[in-house]
């Protein structure tokens, strides 16, 4: 199984912050957030991580990626967006990357904002169980946190049964957590997505294409999740992750 990690931002949210630092690569607890996901993802028989960011900050990143100890195989994948308006968005860097890597395998996909205190052991084994796209949720107990994210409404066998970015009136609070497993056979769809002329920037306009076509599963994480996409997300996880 390969698996990469998304990372093709402009910090624009995060306003002086990401000037020159890429969310990943933001110190948490004493480490770049992504050096955290990659914690995450070790004995799950990943044989090597791509990640993907941007022609902005491939420096930054070739830097990090040089002295990094994070006991799995890196390798860098770089769109040749500078500024925001250029970017190819969560769902066209993941096809950029595909086409890039002739990836024809299974794929674990993780965002480079994410922050999780749970291992990914039973993600991995529930994907295996149902054969499946799956993605993982976490409830976030907060209409109004849900009202900025995708909310989720499932069944108890995990099968989701609504997706909506970003609602008005959020039919649940489970969120999507922006770690997904990406079954070989799913992966043709990226590319007929995209050729469709449909939005690359959201992965959850995708999720929500995906699944008039087949069925999704979510997985609940427990524990602490934190999306860091603004200064004050990042510092209530600085306050609250512990390594």
């Amino acid at each position: 199984m390969k698996a990469v990690i998304l990372a093709g931002g402009f910090a624009r949210r995060m306003g002086r912050l990401g000037i020159r630092t890429p969310k990943a690569l933001l110190p948490i607890a004493g480490r770049p957030v992504i050096e955290h996901i990659l914690e995450r993802m070790q004995g799950l028989g990943i044989d090597k991580v791509f990640v993907s960011t941007n022609k902005r900050f491939e420096q930054e990143f070739s830097d990090w990626a040089a002295k990094t100890a994070a006991g799995l195989v890196i390798e860098l994948v770089v769109e040749p967006a500078m500024e925001e308006g250029q970017k190819l968005g969560s769902i066209g860097g993941l096809q950029f990357l595909i086409e890039q890597k002739s990836i024809e395998e299974d794929i674990l996909v993780v965002n480079g904002d994410n922050l999780f205190g749970s291992g990914l052991e039973g993600f991995i084994s529930f994907y295996k169980a149902k054969k499946a796209f799956t993605f993982g949720v976490y409830d976030t107990r907060s209409i109004d946190e849900a009202q900025k994210m995708g909310v989720v409404l499932s069944d108890q066998s995990g099968q989701v049964m609504d997706f909506e970015e970003k609602p008005e009136n959020p039919k649940s609070t489970l969120v999507s957590t922006g770690i997904y497993l990406f079954p070989r056979e799913t992966l043709p769809l990226i590319k007929q997505y995209t050729d469709e002329g449909n939005s690359t920037d959201r992965m959850g306009d995708f999720l929500a294409w995906l699944m008039k076509r087949q069925a999704l599963f979510s997985f609940r994480f427990d524990g602490i999740w934190f999306d860091i996409g603004s200064p004050e997300t990042y510092g209530m996880a600085q306050m609250l992750f512990k390594a």
